[in-house]
């Protein structure tokens, strides 16, 4: 199974996954193998009997002229993670900025073609997976595309991760993904708010995460939430978990869409060693 097609229904089945490891402090050897165990289930095994492809095909849509950074760390670290094939949908100013960055990626310059909906549909069957929103920035005529797209990979069934200016879409217009429980959305703090006013029409209550995280998900008809932060806060409109915090700090922006966090940064990735 694709690995990131495996995060993505991890978090989207009705029981949310919660982690009992982390780094920063001593666990018993029980513990340990849970964990390990738990990565034995995500991570393909490597072997002879299986094709290119069949561990994974994630589609990545966003990439525009300022922001090139995003959906590359979010393709190459599908890749990274055991994923044999990464596609960027991007624009065409995008597309070879992004290509320069890594030889291993598919990138697509479409995103701001008259005909962007078609191009990225015609892909959507040999596709595992879609991350939505890295990179993708706020232009009208990208987000009527990408309104576009969401709508033809939901009536494929396609698990949809959203995040950055994703998440903003869906601010906009909630009924996209509304009661769609294949998306997972991974906001930030200021993401959240924006999410919760457009949505729940409060404000959100910071002394009650778990709530304000389990009422958005119910909001939306149970899709998956996961609210990033020092501890992560999950919920699937049926359970709400906060695990505890397993992933490193992030300085530069572009860098956290290793995670699908939002980017605003159009750094390259540095050199590899002579």
């Amino acid at each position: 199974m694709a690995v990131l097609r495996g995060w993505v229904a991890s978090w989207a089945c009705p029981r949310v996954l919660k982690r009992a490891f982390s780094l920063h402090k001593a666990h018993s050897i029980k513990d340990m193998e849970n964990t390990f165990q738990l990565v034995r289930n995500i991570i393909p095994p490597l072997t002879t009997k299986k094709h290119k492809g069949q561990d994974g095909r994630i589609g990545i849509v966003g990439g525009c002229q300022e922001y090139t950074g995003a959906p590359y760390f979010a393709a190459i670290s599908a890749l990274k993670v055991g994923a044999d094939l990464s596609h960027v949908f991007c624009t065409r100013e995008a597309a070879p900025v992004i290509k320069s960055y890594s030889p291993e990626l598919i990138v697509h310059p479409v995103l701001d073609s008259p005909d962007a909906v078609h191009e990225v549909e015609k892909w959507l069957p040999r596709l595992h997976a879609l991350v939505v929103g890295p990179g993708l920035g706020r232009d009208d005529a990208l987000l009527k595309n990408v309104k576009g797209i969401l709508e033809a990979s939901k009536a494929r069934a396609i698990p949809i991760i959203i995040d950055a200016d994703g998440l903003w879409l869906i601010a906009q217009q909630p009924a996209l993904i509304q009661g769609y429980q294949k998306a997972v959305l991974t906001p930030n703090h200021m993401e959240f708010i924006r999410l919760c006013e457009a949505v729940l029409r409060d404000p959100v209550d910071g002394n009650d995460r778990r709530g304000a995280v389990l009422r958005l998900s119910q909001a939306l008809g149970n899709v998956t939430v996961v609210q990033k932060g020092e501890q992560d806060v999950i919920s699937d409109g049926k359970q709400v978990s906060a695990p505890s915090s397993w992933l490193p700090l992030v300085r530069a922006p572009s860098q956290g869409s290793a995670t699908t966090k939002p980017s605003r940064s159009t750094a390259a990735p540095p050199p590899p060693p002579p």
